[in-house]
């Protein structure tokens, strides 16, 4: 394998090991390369979907949609370690509980959840069910994971590459350099591509449409912790990923 595929392999399953709990093979850490896997992070999240949508087909063959639904959503909940969630559900208690900017990361850092968290964070998987369960009759739901959990995460990484980290030491502070132009126009070009499994089901002007939701959704995310902290932190990440997701899923809904 030549260096520039030994590196991209590596970044990739750094991508994964930060992303997720999947056993997979050292990749041989280094600080730059872990920086580097941030451009990763969507083709990971293609990955995530696709299994999501795995567990989301058995059970759909069986039960009702809301159970399979369920499945699935637990499924990426496990997946992932609630990696995201936990950072909505911080993001919700620091800017929801919070005054002053300092009280706001303060809180955030607390491993604890307080109301305005378990408030949001129960919303956003009612939600997240109540959309998926309604897009299953007029898509294909296999498809709309993949393409959710991809795109969301290129938000994210968008965040990261235009947006000021405001710790200094922190989970996001590892990869809060490491992505340039390149590596963000990587990141948004693998997003894009996880849609377009989509057009030929829906069309071209379905997955634009989830893509506006998925743009709203971040931008409203992105505005509250921006203007409350001048910038994000690795909980603002997960939080951006969350809205950007069920952005994406009403988006989707809304046009069919």
């Amino acid at each position: 394998m030549s260096r520039r595929g030994s590196e991209a392999r590596a970044g990739f399953l750094l991508a994964l090991q930060f992303l997720t709990r999947l056993p997979v093979p050292d990749p041989g850490w280094t600080p730059e390369r872990f920086a580097a896997s941030t451009r990763w992070h969507p083709a990971a999240g293609a990955l995530i979907g696709a299994l999501v949508g795995g567990v989301w087909g058995a059970p759909a063959a069986l039960f009702p949609p809301l159970v399979a639904v369920l499945a699935a959503t637990a499924a990426g909940l496990w997946l992932t370690g609630c990696f995201h969630e936990d950072g909505f559900a911080d993001a919700c208690d620091g800017l929801g509980g919070a005054v002053t900017r300092e009280r706001a990361l303060e809180i955030m850092k607390d491993s604890r959840i307080g109301t305005y968290g378990a408030a949001g964070l129960g919303m956003m998987l009612a939600g997240r069910v109540a959309v998926l369960v309604a897009l299953v009759p007029v898509a294909p739901v296999f498809w709309v994971l993949v393409a959710g959990h991809a795109a969301s995460r290129a938000a994210s990484v968008h965040v990261i590459a235009t947006s000021a980290y405001v710790r200094e030491h922190g989970t996001g502070k590892p990869v809060a350099d490491g992505i340039g132009r390149d590596g963000l126009r990587f990141a948004l070009l693998t997003g894009g591509a996880a849609l377009l499994p989509l057009v030929p089901a829906l069309g071209l002007l379905a997955p634009l449409a989830g893509l506006a939701g998925l743009a709203l959704g971040t931008w409203a995310m992105r505005r509250v912790y921006e203007r409350r902290l001048g910038g994000y932190t690795g909980d603002c990440l997960g939080a951006t990923q969350q809205c950007a997701e069920i952005g994406f899923y009403l988006g989707l809904l809304a046009w069919l």
